[in-house]
């Protein structure tokens, strides 16, 4: 939750006036993770303060294949549940195991009608741009991919300042948000 990534992006979804709540879970067990985000989304509900619309799940790596499983069930019950997903450093496959894309993919092929940003860096040894790009071609829905030149799945870019790879990413993410909403 304090990476400087993810405290960075809430910065700016605030300064564009999108209220913007996370949470880290270490668990690395990917049903314990959509399980733990149902739990946020949950409570959320029993507020009277705020009303969920229009919302956006994101997460990084892990998150993201969380944040996605989450979305498919919530979007399954309710077609207005989600409004979009973000997906940063999405891990399609383990490092050298490009086989195993087709079960990580798996929930985002049946999304249909929930919008998809993946963030993804050129360099990222856990989603080749080849395998992400065929799976984007199979989704049912509106998906698009914004690939950070040289990145990797940390979106480190040897020899550019972290501040400027995330002021690009963080554009990226706010502005397609702002068309959705």
């Amino acid at each position: 939750m304090n990476l400087k990534a993810l405290r960075s992006l809430a910065g700016c979804a605030a300064a564009a006036g999108v209220l913007c709540l996370r949470f880290t879970c270490k668990g690395l067990n990917l049903a314990y993770r959509v399980r733990a985000f149902q739990a946020v989304v949950d409570y959320l509900k029993t507020l009277e303060r705020f009303s969920l619309s229009n919302v956006f799940l994101a997460g990084r790596s892990m998150g993201a294949r969380a944040a996605v499983a989450l979305g498919r069930q919530l979007s399954a019950a309710d077609e207005s549940a989600v409004r979009g997903l973000v997906c940063v450093s999405f891990p399609l496959h383990p490092p050298g195991q490009t086989h195993t894309h087709v079960k990580r993919s798996e929930d985002l092929r049946a999304l249909s009608r929930v919008p998809v940003l993946f963030v993804s860096g050129t360099a990222d040894q856990m989603c080749e741009r080849k395998l992400l790009e065929r799976v984007v071609e199979q989704m049912k829905s509106p998906s698009s991919v914004h690939w950070v030149e040289e990145a990797n799945h940390g979106l480190a870019v040897k020899g550019r300042a972290e501040e400027s790879v995330l002021d690009e990413v963080n554009s990226q993410i706010i502005a397609w948000i702002q068309e959705r909403v």
